[in-house]
């Protein structure tokens, strides 16, 4: 059997749309002439059949058009039918948003896949505040799957701008689309309540729906954001706010409102904020450590962008804990400042055990059941919803000497106080805490009271109460007690862990040598030593992401032989161990507390 080559010309089917292409324009062999609007258009059954599903069916062995000379479609506008045609005999489809919908129209009508395709993608690199609205209603009617999700997305990244300049838009929009909108986790500038009165003018202008359909747009609203005197009014506000779903729905709103302390630990999508649940917030610091600044700045991971909320700390304090818990902040202890501020000389730091929480959806500060224990440079961790404060020093009323903690408790949602749980074998402060498998692990720290301070790598001092330790220790919060594990290769002071991809994390920290990284594996129970910092920082703040990698913003490091407070943020890749720098701080800070937090715009 002879050799034989397949070979195969691009050129070729260029070449025969072309040749149809010009046997059209000259009105040579066309065998069937489609109507649309009056107008006529000559065409060829062959290229019609074989390039339109529709046209394959219409030119069938068995039906009627099979012979007929001129097809009518009535159903197609010509602007619509032409361009369409344009496209079988050229593959050129020319788009304009004034000829999309006629476009679609035909596209979908004569079942030309290619051409929808086309429109689809033109629709998704164009969207943008002004159309967004159409295109969401021309995806929805010609079911462009993909069109219609980005254009939701659009809708509910616009909302605010749209609300302001476009309602009208808004409110012709197709229910569908409405549903996905109100069915977003992020919906910028937006607040709930404004939601609500764009969903009832909707169904005012759409109406009357079906008590099912109806139900179903309303679920969509998080009543659990909207303050509790704008639900009563809500009650009463439209017909379709009264029926027992909604009813409902707004009663357990009201509960939630109730809730006080518990209200944390009982969040559900209701009252889940529309925001990146990724913010970092930082607080609490200061161009200098003895003097922090009430602002809170936040900061975006994607955009490396810093912002100023409208939370202010109530209270300048120092050495304090940050957490939070069901998307709300809690800023607990430390050292809260006394006497004339205007007079440096008259002013004393006083220990707290104050705690207060922020609730961001309304932008509101509450002061919550005060600590057990009067605690600063402590650390604090959370753990199954519950804060626990671990350790730290307290100064003592009648004396100028600080107390080193070695108690342990923890705060209960529930019934909002706190309780004593598990004491470390030793008092410790300046130590940090890290939650992983729902047990706490503690490391370094200086034990017993204050003094001097010495950091020891080259075994153990005598005075172990002014030494800086380099212990780490366990508990399950199942047990009684705390016990110790593999011991870090230096001891930390003021430092950091963080938990990322089933590691702990042991991070720079305020003594020699503070650039220094090690990772602890709890199955082996062993340390690792990682690549170092090139330059070294302390009283810095750190948040680990859902990515696992680690930010670190600020602190203070030296320089020609004086610490300074820095600007810089970097971030630790933990799969590949190296750091870069991201962006810079609006200012320099240092002795900030960090942690996530779902923010409003």
């Amino acid at each position: 059997m002879d050799s034989y080559s397949l070979l195969y010309s691009s050129s070729y089917r260029t070449g025969l749309l072309s040749g149809f292409q010009r046997l059209r324009s000259q009105k040579k062999m066309c065998d069937i002439i489609l109507q649309a609007g009056g107008v006529s258009f000559l065409c060829h059954r062959a290229l019609l059949a074989s390039s339109s599903d529709y046209f394959w069916a219409l030119f069938g062995e068995t039906t009627v058009e099979r012979l007929a000379s001129t097809i009518s479609l009535p159903a197609l506008t010509p602007e619509g039918l032409e361009a369409i045609l344009d496209f079988l005999y050229s593959g050129w489809l020319s788009i304009s948003p004034s000829t999309l919908p006629a476009i679609l129209q035909a596209a979908r009508y004569l079942q030309v896949e290619t051409a929808l395709s086309i429109c689809e993608q033109f629709m998704t690199d164009h969207l943008n505040a002004e159309n967004c609205c159409c295109y969401a209603n021309l995806a929805d009617r010609y079911f462009l799957s993909n069109a219609f999700e980005t254009a939701n997305q659009t809708i509910a990244k616009e909302m605010k701008g749209l609300i302001q300049k476009s309602k009208a838009d808004l409110l012709g929009l197709n229910i569908e689309s409405l549903m996905a909108v109100l069915d977003a986790d992020e919906i910028p500038g937006i607040k709930e309540v404004e939601l609500v009165t764009l969903t009832l003018e909707w169904l005012d202008e759409n109406g009357p729906l079906s008590l099912l359909k109806s139900n179903l747009l309303l679920s969509h609203l998080r009543f659990g954001l909207v303050p509790a005197s704008d639900l009563l009014t809500l009650c009463n506000a439209h017909r379709a706010m009264s029926t027992p779903l909604i009813r409902s729905q707004l009663t357990r709103a009201m509960e939630y409102h109730r809730l006080g302390s518990a209200q944390p630990i009982t969040q559900s999508r209701q009252s889940t904020l529309r925001a990146s649940p990724n913010c970092v917030l930082l607080v609490g610091g200061g161009a200098s450590a003895d003097w922090p600044e009430q602002e809170v700045l936040a900061f975006d991971p994607r955009s490396k962008k810093f912002s100023s909320p409208s939370c202010v700390i109530p209270q300048q304090m120092r050495n304090s804990c940050v957490c939070s818990v069901g998307g709300f902040l809690f800023v607990i202890g430390g050292e809260i400042k006394q006497g004339d501020e205007d007079e440096k000389k008259s002013v004393t730091m006083a220990t707290s055990n104050q705690v207060w929480r922020y609730d961001p959806r309304f932008s509101c500060w509450e002061q919550m059941e005060f600590m057990l224990e009067r605690r600063a440079k402590f650390t604090c961790c959370v753990v199954e919803d519950a804060i626990y404060a671990i350790g730290g020093q307290h100064l003592q009323p009648n004396s100028n000497t600080q107390m080193s903690l070695a108690s342990v408790e923890f705060y209960d949602m529930v019934t909002g106080a706190w309780r004593r749980a598990a004491t470390m074998p030793r008092p410790l402060h300046g130590h940090a805490s890290a939650v992983l498998d729902n047990n706490i692990y503690v490391s370094g720290g200086l034990p017993g009271t204050q003094g001097n301070i010495h950091g020891s790598n080259h075994g153990e001092s005598t005075d172990e109460n002014r030494v800086v330790s380099r212990d780490f220790m366990f508990w399950d919060l199942n047990g009684r007690v705390w016990e110790k594990r593999a011991s870090m290769s230096i001891c930390r002071f003021s430092h950091r862990l963080a938990t990322a991809h089933g590691y702990i994390y042991a991070l720079l920290g305020m003594y020699e040598p503070f650039c220094d990284i090690e990772r602890y594996d709890p199955q082996s129970d062993h340390w690792t030593r990682l690549k170092p910092l090139l330059t070294g920082s302390s009283n810095y703040g750190m948040v680990s992401l859902a990515s696992g990698n680690l930010l670190v913003f600020g602190g203070r490091k030296w320089s020609d032989g004086q610490e300074v407070t820095v600007k810089s943020v970097l971030e630790y890749e933990t799969k590949k161990d190296c750091w870069r720098e991201i962006c810079k701080l609006p200012r320099p800070l240092t002795g900030i507390e960090c942690t996530l937090l779902p923010l409003p715009d």
